[in-house]
């Protein structure tokens, strides 16, 4: 999706939610909006910025973009869905790593759970499953910026899941070591130290 279907797609959305719950005239269209969570979400823009650029207070921007946070989660596949549907398209093997998000660093004990030190730097993780053209079939919700991949891939059960649509999981051998399960196939990131790959 380019800049504009985004924000189309993402007011369109907005547009039919409120004629859903029959909404009184917000101060706020869709379309300004769809340009003002784009740019809290995309390019970490502050909430207080934005409000005072618009002419609204920085709580109604938090609302909306909780609103369209909401509208987007909606869309997102069930994990077994989106499986079942590379395995009809004769995919055999799904690509699984964590990434770190940076965010801004806020002060106070609160965030020093989201820092990360390998990467020396705030975030929040994330632990993606895509398809073999490297295209986003599935994340779960964020945890702290120094949560482990393997920890996440435990909590989430991933594995579980590929396991029941007879897909093998493409992995670095860091995620699999502390998991209570391996995954049915598991590469190293290291080509000097990469196995064969092992059906479990």
């Amino acid at each position: 999706m380019t800049n504009t279907q985004e924000h189309n797609h993402l007011a369109d959305r907005f547009r039919r939610r409120l004629r859903t719950i029959r909404s009184r005239q917000r101060v706020l269209l869709p379309g300004r909006i769809a340009v003002i969570v784009l740019a809290v979400l995309r390019h970490d823009q502050r909430l207080t910025d934005m409000a005072g650029g618009n002419g609204v207070s920085e709580s109604t921007v938090r609302r909306r973009r909780e609103e369209v946070i909401r509208l987007l989660a909606v869309r997102a596949p069930r994990l077994d869905r989106a499986l079942k549907d590379i395995t009809k398209r004769g995919g055999e093997v799904v690509p699984a790593d964590g990434a770190l998000i940076p965010t801004q660093r806020r002060t106070g004990r609160d965030d020093r759970e989201n820092f990360f030190g390998k990467h020396h730097r705030h975030g929040l993780h994330f632990l993606t499953l895509t398809d073999d053209e490297g295209r986003l079939i599935w994340m779960p919700a964020a945890r702290s910026g120094r949560t482990h991949d393997a920890t996440a891939a435990r909590h989430d059960e991933p594995v579980e899941h590929l396991k029941a649509a007879c897909l093998g999981a493409l992995a670095d051998l860091a995620s699999s070591a502390r998991t209570s399960v391996k995954s049915p196939v598991t590469w190293s990131s290291s080509p000097a130290s990469r196995p064969p790959a092992t059906a479990s």
